[in-house]
Order: C-alpha cells, then structure tokens, then sequence
C-alpha cells in the first residue's frame, strides 16, 4: 500500500452532489469530469461515489495561480 492511501474502509465516500456543493459548480459538471476520467468514481448502482481525496487533488491541481505585476 503507498503511503498516501488509506485502507478501503477509511476513505470518505462523496456523492455527486455533495462534489457539486464543495466545487461549487453543477451536478451536471461532476458528471461530466466524472465520465472524462478527470475525476476518479465508483459506481454504486445507478449512482456514482468520488473519494474526497480525489475532488482535493483535482482542486489542487487544476489550481492556477495568479501572479501579481
């Protein structure tokens, strides 16, 4: 097991709605990202599942920083 992951029955489970609330964009969006790859999910029945480990790293890496003059 690599050391940025935690065993199974510790990872936080998010719903697309929850993804949607915290990323402050639509549902329409996580499904999108979601269907892309960008955004790693399970599916749960007809639902999809998104660790919050994976929304974070997505923030964090889609981050653009702005440089000031």
């Amino acid at each position: 097991m690599a050391a940025d992951q935690r065993p199974l029955n510790e990872v936080v489970f998010l719903t697309v709605a929850e993804v949607a609330a915290v990323m402050r964009v639509s549902k329409m969006t996580v499904y999108r990202l979601v269907h892309s790859g960008h955004l790693p999910a399970i599916r749960v029945g007809r639902s999809f599942r998104v660790p919050e480990k994976a929304v974070h790293d997505y923030l964090e890496e889609s981050y653009v920083g702005v440089e000031s003059a």
